[in-house]
């Protein structure tokens, strides 16, 4: 959908949430359009979390994290199906050592009053037999089947990619400023490309949900505290393992856990500090020495000599208790300002949720007088391209043979052509920056981390977007690789 003046729903912010309710709103006949201040979709906190699928155990019973959460899982295995999203089928180990026993029972009841049915409480022996480098000290744990592991890049750009398909206009480096109110009611928001009118606003922004509400007027009293959470990547070649593993959780979350990946590594995380700049993403030695401490409290034979990356990630922890004494998810058709739609404090459980949050969005719109009338030419179907790393001897010489391109190694870790990159800067959310084409092929995650190819993917990037190298950058304006040329070109 060309970018226009006017929409009937605008969506302010681009990470899963806002993702997903894109998608749901490309079923109908609307001019649907999604904003966001980066130059990517996923590029915050929804490509960098645990990549779990939680099952449901956790959440207080009573909450919209539980309700949430436990549809939100049995809705991923179709949307994963549909969007071509890579999903593993993992369970998780909730891991209980000596004098943890009755708060491991607990545990099982609030799963089973959530409506995790098929929650059990595995004895020592069958926890070790599921995970054998598991501490020896175990007596047992909580054992949750339902939960998966899921490509958190893939998993925001697959409903991204079909909304797009399906007419929804994403709208980068568009950053909210300002609300537009006519007769108290929503008319649109102002941005820093110029103003955007719009029947209703979706605010979906993550750790700027609470700024966008109080521009908008309403809830002074709702705060997000940007809690940062560290995570450290294994080499799979040195370390891996095949479950879900959570310690016992605490006032501050599940913890410190070790996890399997849809791409084959392991990682551990996360901690939880608060942090004032809510772009804070550094990653701390403080941090790594906590992280690697809590892991190999549930692993022991984690280490240091095997890690290759590091990330981080914020939460957005918000203040609403609406029991008073339990953190929730804030999503709401505002009374104050008809036309605003809230979906705040979207911390953990968010991710898994984000499928059941988008119906519930939809719900809200609809009972707030937005007409939702049915395309009949409206596709939920959406393909990813194949990797080349993962195609057989004969599939590989059959590209190469079709497009020379895919005989071009861009990065050599993880196989990753150059077809593969053209590809990605030309699907229907283009990959314009380095990470952009990193979350799309992998490129750049394995042992030398982007040190042989981004010479080459920044050309690739240049030529294929019609912009100087100097132009290139690697997440947007500000991360410009080159500052200029030191010499013509031979």
């Amino acid at each position: 959908m060309p970018t226009q003046s006017h929409y009937d729903v605008v969506i302010i912010g681009a990470g899963v949430v806002g993702s997903m309710i894109a998608r749901e709103l490309s079923r109908y006949r609307l001019a649907v359009a999604v904003v966001d201040k980066e130059s990517d979709v996923g590029a915050g906190s929804s490509s960098s979390n645990s990549a779990i699928i939680h099952s449901g155990h956790d959440p207080y019973p009573g909450t919209a994290k539980a309700r949430l959460n436990v549809r939100g899982n049995a809705l991923w295995r179709t949307v994963a199906e549909e969007l071509d999203v890579p999903l593993r089928s993992t369970g998780a180990l909730v891991v209980a050592r000596e004098g943890q026993e009755s708060a491991l029972e607990e545990l099982l009841h609030r799963a089973h009053a959530n409506g995790v049915t098929d929650a059990a409480i595995l004895e020592a022996d069958e926890v070790r037999a599921r995970e054998p480098r598991i501490r020896p000290d175990t007596v047992g744990a909580l054992w949750t089947p339902s939960a998966m592991v899921v490509d958190p890049f893939q998993g925001v750009l697959g409903p991204a990619e079909n909304a797009a398909a399906n007419g929804v206009a994403f709208l980068f480096e568009h950053e909210f400023t300002g609300a537009l109110i006519e007769r108290g009611r929503v008319a649109g928001i102002d941005t820093g490309n110029g103003p955007i009118r719009a029947q209703w606003v979706v605010n979906a922004a993550g750790v700027f949900a609470d700024d966008v509400m109080h521009l908008f007027g309403v809830h002074p009293e709702f705060a997000i505290t940007a809690r940062r959470g560290e995570y450290f990547v294994f080499d799979p070649t040195r370390f891996t393992v095949d479950n879900v593993i959570f310690p016992m959780p605490d006032e501050l979350g599940k913890g410190i856990l070790v996890t399997t990946t849809t791409h084959g590594n392991s990682i551990i995380g996360p901690n939880s500090e608060e942090v004032d700049d809510k772009e804070d993403q550094s990653v701390t030695e403080a941090g790594m020495l906590q992280i690697l401490a809590g892991a190999q409290r549930l692993v022991p034979s984690v280490s240091a000599s095997d890690l290759i990356a590091a990330f981080a990630g914020l939460r957005a922890t918000g203040n609403y208790k609406p029991d008073g004494r339990h953190r929730d998810f804030l999503i709401e058709r505002s009374d104050e300002v008809p036309g605003l739609i809230n979906v705040a404090g979207i911390e953990s459980p968010g991710y898994a949720s984000s499928p059941a949050i988008a119906e519930l969005v939809v719900k809200l719109l609809a009972e707030g007088g937005l007409s939702l009338e049915e395309k009949e030419s409206w596709d939920g179907r959406r393909a990813r391209p194949a990797r080349f790393a993962a195609l057989s001897h004969e599939e590989r010489a059959a590209r190469v043979a079709e497009d020379p391109a895919y005989g071009r190694i861009v990065c050599r870790c993880e196989n990753v052509t150059e077809a593969e990159i053209v590809e990605a800067i030309h699907r229907p959310i283009p990959a314009r920056t380095y990470d952009a084409i990193k979350r799309r092929t992998w490129l750049g995650t394995g042992r030398c981390q982007g040190g042989f190819d981004y010479p080459r993917t920044m050309e690739i990037l240049s030529r294929e977007l019609g912009i100087p190298m100097e132009e290139v950058t690697k997440k947007g304006p500000g991360s410009e690789f080159l500052y200029r040329r030191t010499k013509e070109a031979v």
